[in-house]
């Protein structure tokens, strides 16, 4: 054994059984922080795996909790940490194992099949050359203004885009798109733009009353070019991440279909892609109530509102948010997630068809890799935990 690989599985462990000091922990993260500890970290994770088969769970039930929640801190140990979603059916074996896998968060990539002894880092994935591989999505949409203008945003100058009544429409350096409406009284009545982005396409924007919206790929928000009235209104299609000016004395209200969102100010995601089973609403921080026909709910920070095709709504408590909008972030994070679930993330953003031949694999991942890699790296994280795949002509095939 080597000194830094024997140096490594003390420091390991001492994190593990929770007796490493301050001065161990900041060794710890510089190592595994190393490009040079792959292996030597992914071999330590198969003996816990090993020894879990070998003398059954490593840790009891409220060690496994606090471990897994100490290390989705994502290696930022003197931070609060995140309260995790209550995995009832998880067996705490499982648990134990998933905070091993963790560790690979320092990596930027990691996938875990709870159905595989397969730990996967970004690194290890093999250099295959795809002939027909599939770049990234970035910074893609269509401003259509309220006189049926369109302005291709990905391709327009950066500055002044459009002068509406008393609005500026200014994009940015950084690629955002601002709306600055002057003080002054305004003769012109408020209109209504959209901005759309394509699979493939994402877009950040900043509305006339300070309130900023990142919209996902495959999405679309139409809204005032300033607010007026007793509320201020937006409708979404999609996927979008709110950050809300306060303004008590005027609610915020985001409408898709015919659910309502309203808030004072406060941070929340809404998913209401039209191929999902059901919309979801993730609370960051504030207070939103959800409204769909009779059915109402109040979300407080950490919780999440799922409301289904047929209008049933539930909410669920402790969700881990960060899973919910690391896609603004740049980042696939997934936990105990289908194959068809990874592959519509995978579709949309990557603005490919998916199909699948034979039976759909019945299996769940937990994993986390960057959005600006190739579909090719995405799907051979997948392919190294044990999915067949091909890609050609625009289409990613599962295969059985």
């Amino acid at each position: 054994m080597s000194e830094l690989y024997a140096r490594l599985d003390y420091l390991f462990s001492a994190y593990y059984n929770g007796t490493a000091t301050k001065a161990e922990l900041d060794e710890f993260f510089e190592i595994i922080n190393s490009s040079a500890t792959d292996a030597e970290l992914a071999s330590l994770i198969h003996q816990a795996w090993d020894r879990l088969d070998d003398n059954g769970p490593l840790f009891d039930r409220s060690k496994s909790a606090d471990m897994l929640n100490k290390i989705l801190r994502t290696n930022n140990y003197e931070q609060p940490a995140p309260v995790l979603p209550k995995h009832n059916n998880l067996p705490w074996k499982k648990l134990g194992v998933a905070a091993s896998l963790l560790f690979l968060v320092g990596f930027g990539a990691y996938i875990y099949s709870n159905q595989k002894k397969q730990v996967v880092t970004k690194k290890s994935i093999a250099k295959a050359q795809f002939k027909n591989d599939v770049l990234p999505g970035g910074n893609r949409a269509v401003l259509t203004l309220a006189n049926g203008k369109t302005i291709t945003l990905d391709s327009a100058r950066n500055g002044l885009l459009a002068q509406q009544g008393t609005t500026r429409v200014n994009k940015t350096r950084n690629g955002q798109l601002v709306y600055e409406t002057s003080t002054d009284a305004d003769a012109q009545a408020s209109v209504i733009n959209t901005i759309s982005t394509p699979r493939g396409g994402q877009y950040q924007l900043v509305l006339s009353d300070g309130s900023k919206v990142c919209l996902n790929s495959a999405s679309s928000l139409s809204f005032p070019t300033k607010f007026t009235g007793k509320t201020r209104e937006v409708t979404i299609t999609g996927e979008a991440y709110f950050e809300v000016a306060k303004n008590p004395k005027m609610p915020f209200r985001v409408k898709s279909d015919n659910t309502t969102v309203e808030v004072l100010g406060t941070h929340f995601n809404i998913m209401a892609y039209n191929d999902e089973a059901e919309m979801k609403t993730t609370l960051l921080e504030g207070s939103v109530k959800i409204t769909n026909g009779t059915a109402s709910g109040t979300l407080k920070p950490g919780q999440q509102a799922l409301l289904s095709k047929a209008g049933r709504l539930k909410v669920l408590s402790n969700v881990d948010v960060d899973d919910e909008i690391a896609w603004k972030d740049g980042i696939f994070q997934f936990r105990d997630a289908g194959i068809e679930a990874i592959m519509r993330q995978a579709a949309r953003w990557y603005d490919v068809d998916v199909a699948y031949e034979g039976k759909i694999p019945k299996r769940e991942f937990t994993g986390r890799i960057s959005r600006n890699v190739k579909a090719s790296e995405l799907m051979s994280m997948l392919g190294y935990a044990g999915v067949k795949f091909k890609i050609e002509d625009k289409r990613i095939t599962i295969q059985q």
